[in-house]
């Protein structure tokens, strides 16, 4: 057995290379050796890409930007020896979570709302219902599968019936903090608890939006760069 297996590694260092009819072969297969490629740069905002970009720090080498999502952006050169690109850079935006079609208990959905939404009246309109809801008046809520009227606080010591806003504008904060964050439409609702609820209206078309906002913000910081033929935006 030991005495095979030397022979096996001997045999190894021996590749023939044998011509049969019209074709050649090799005694031993042989492997292409890739062009080594950086590990991909991480930045959590377009501001960072921008500065990469515009250093020049990589030398002078033509980058296509890619905006995969409202979320990601990549950069990466043309294909290399082994057909392959570099993916030189990857922007990751930073945003605060929130869950939509999941409840919140009022408080909880009062604090998201707070953190987690770019300013706005509906935004404001929302934070005053669910912070003046009567607790004990919660199962008085009235639901014709549209809108919602529920107990609350309309005054110092007074109680009246309130209309729940639906459907409401919101701009959640979805993509990079540099741009304008998109404003869609979302169903408000609300159930015993109590608890509240956004759910997404859009049908996603706010994911265009943000990055159509993405790919107008890299060509206005990056439009010499782009005049010069260095770089590449697509979206």
């Amino acid at each position: 057995m030991i005495k095979e297996a030397i022979k096996y590694i001997v045999g190894l260092g021996n590749t023939r290379i044998e011509k049969i009819g019209e074709e050649t072969f090799s005694t031993q297969q042989l492997h292409k050796v890739d062009e080594p490629t950086p590990k991909t740069l991480q930045v959590h905002s377009l501001s960072g890409l921008v500065e990469y970009l515009t250093s020049k720090f990589d030398g002078d080498v033509p980058v296509m930007v890619h905006v995969e999502s409202p979320t990601e952006v990549i950069c990466f050169t043309n294909l290399n020896g082994n057909k392959k690109r570099n993916y030189v850079l990857q922007a990751e935006a930073m945003i605060p979570t929130y869950r939509f079609d999941s409840f919140y208990d009022s408080e909880n959905f009062n604090i998201k709302m707070q953190s987690a939404f770019v300013n706005s009246e509906d935004k404001d309109i929302i934070l005053k219902v669910v912070g003046n809801i009567k607790e004990e008046a919660v199962n008085t809520v009235g639901d014709d599968g549209i809108s919602q009227s529920v107990v609350a606080k309309t005054g110092v010591a007074t109680v009246s019936t309130v209309l729940v806003p639906n459907p409401v504008s919101l701009a959640p904060y979805r993509t990079f903090i540099e741009v304008e964050q998109p404003t869609s439409d979302f169903i408000f609702r609300m159930k015993n608890g109590p608890s509240c609820a956004l759910f997404e209206a859009d049908g996603g078309a706010w994911k265009l939006q943000a990055m159509g906002n993405i790919k107008d913000y890299l060509l206005a910081a990056l439009e010499e760069e782009i005049t010069s033929g260095k770089v590449v935006i697509i979206a």
